[in-house]
This record gives structure tokens, sequence and C-alpha cells, in this order.
């Protein structure tokens, strides 16, 4: 069990004093929690010694470290967040017929932890499975910033970007900065493809991928021997592309019994494609090139992507799945599923 706390022993408390004993005390109630949790997480007293210490009664003591929880000056955390969960990885693979799955323990204490440790874990069985000379697709994802971080070194290899341009919010790099960090990483070549993910029409679509650079990153999509892809729901803040798309076309599209994209490429419950007007407008690798990859690598999280999860399995889409423990656990207890 590990804890968050405020200032350690001398360190500068709210309202100027220290958090240590009743000198915290002048502070406020902040610094005396801060205080009292420092002594009852850290140094192991107990709620009697505390309040003797400090001239308030075990009540108070009480009533202040639930507070501090309350609020998350404190937060507990049980197991080991980042691990891999090995018999959980192992079930699920029997579940879902695969060779292959990593199951990470998330314990997400803000909303982007659970990507940073579905990155990490990606960019450890990046390193472990490419080689020398090896051609390498990318699909961006919220996890591949923290997978580029989490990088040491590729052996030189070329990196295909797999689907157009990306900008997310907050401050996270692109699909065209991930892709040249990962070739950076490798001393290799990156392929980008320099136009959006979505267009408004097939014509401009058709246009885009005649432009020489374009048609020559796609056409590399024919050849990978990794390409690293992500499993997105049909629904808002679960996928990319279900976000880059008007209220009508979200409307028209889920309609079609869409539950899940993977590079924008639209999957049924069963797996098998869904075709539409939006696979003329997406700049991308097509499924069959994302199905041909020798090995692919795909991550998701969050138990609301079990059903697109599934639907990507049974596309052939995953050969290692890198998932997040609550996923896992909802690809466990859910309803029966047949293997691919």
């Amino acid at each position: 069990m590990g804890t968050t706390k405020g200032p350690g022993p001398g360190d500068p408390a709210p309202g100027g004093a220290t958090a240590d004993g009743v000198a915290a005390v002048g502070g406020g109630e902040t610094a005396l929690m801060l205080a009292i949790a420092r002594r009852y997480y850290r140094e192991d007293q107990s709620k009697v010694d505390i309040a003797r210490d400090l001239g308030i009664s075990r009540f108070q003591v009480a009533r202040l470290l639930q507070e501090a929880r309350r609020t998350g000056l404190v937060r507990i955390e049980i197991g080991s967040p980042g691990h891999v969960d090995e018999d959980l990885s192992g079930r699920v693979a029997e579940r879902l017929g695969l060779a292959r799955v990593i199951v990470v323990e998330a314990h997400p204490s803000a909303p982007q932890s659970t990507f940073d440790f579905v990155g990490a874990a990606l960019a450890a069985e990046l390193e472990r499975v490419v080689t020398e000379g090896a051609s390498v697709g990318l699909a961006w994802s919220r996890a591949t910033p923290a997978m580029v971080r989490s990088l040491r070194r590729l052996p030189p290899c070329t990196v295909v970007q797999l689907s157009g341009a990306i900008y997310p919010p907050a401050g996270l790099p692109g699909s065209v900065e991930v892709t040249r960090e990962v070739a950076a990483s490798a001393g290799g070549t990156a392929h980008i493809l320099y136009a959006p993910l979505v267009v408004p029409d097939p014509e401009t679509a058709d246009g885009l991928r005649r432009q020489p650079e374009i048609a020559a990153a796609l056409a590399r999509a024919d050849h990978l021997d990794v390409a690293v892809l992500s499993i997105g729901a049909w629904r808002t803040g679960s996928s990319a592309v279900y976000d880059l798309l008007g209220a009508s076309d979200r409307e028209r599209l889920s309609a079609t019994g869409t539950v899940g994209e993977v590079s924008g490429r639209l999957l049924g419950p069963d797996g098998r494609p869904v075709i539409t007007d939006l696979d003329d407008r997406v700049i991308g690798a097509t499924l069959d090139q994302l199905q041909a990859a020798d090995l692919r690598l795909t991550s998701a999280s969050g138990a609301e992507r079990r059903t697109a999860t599934v639907a990507a399995v049974r596309a052939g889409l995953v050969s290692t799945l890198i998932i997040d423990d609550a996923l896992a656990q909802a690809l466990i207890d859910g309803e029966p599923l047949l293997h691919p």
C-alpha cells in the first residue's frame, strides 16, 4: 500500500507553518491534516498518540484523517500501478483466444495516468519485438505519447504513419510528432501522412491520396512487420474518429451498428467491417493492410471499450493485446465470448 500526501518533515505547510507537530496548527486545518497524515501513515503513530501530542481528541484525529482522504489530500493505492498482472493477463488471453495479452494495473489517480501505464507497457513490448530493418506502422492513440516517452531505443527501422494527422488537445503530441519521435529513437526514417485523418468528401480524399508523399506512405502499409494500433469505442471521448465527426455523421454511423473503430475503420460487434462513405473520407491504411501486418500490437483501456475490443479481436486486428485492468475485468466478467 502506498500513500500520496503533502509535505514531509521540515517542509513548509500552508500558512507558513511546518508539517511537524503542533506547529502545523497555526497554518489552519489543512496544515493540521497534513501533520496528522504524515504521523499516521508515514510514521505509523497511533491516533491516541497523535491526539495526545497535538492536544486534540482522538475523534478529531479520526475526523481529519477521513477528511484528508475525502478531499484528495491523502490518496491510498492498493496494488502496484503499472505492474503487469500475469494471472489476469492469462485469463483474458484464454477468454479471447489470443496468444499474448498484457494487462497492466492502472488504478488511475488522474485521467491520463491509465494511458501512461498502457503506453509504457506498449513501449516495452515494441522494444521486445522490433528487429533491425523492420517496417513499423504507427496509429495515434492517447497511449502513444506515453509510449514515446518510455522508449529507450529501437533497432534501426522504418516507421510509417498509418492514419492521417490527429492534433489532440491538452498539449499532447499529435500523430505526426509521435511518428517522427519513434523513428528518431530508432535512428530510422519516418514516412508521414501530411493530411487530416478525415476529410469532408471522397473527392478531397482521392486528391490527397494521389499526392506522391502520401501515396508512398500508404503503399508502405502493404508490408508491415509490426503495426501499433489502438481500439476506439464508438462514443464520445473513446474514439478520435468519433470526436472528429459532426452530430449528423455520428448519429448516421451509429445507426449502422458500429461499435468501434481501429485507425478509422469501423467495426460491427461480430468484427466485420462496417462499410460506409466514411471509408472513402479517411486518409490511412485500409483494413486489409492492417490485418496483413505480421504482428499487431493493439492497445485499449477502460471498461467502456469491451465490445469494441471483442470486435477488434474477431476482426483479426490483434496479435498482442495491451490493456488496463478495468477493461480486462470487464472482458472476464461480461457475457460469454466466442473465439474469433
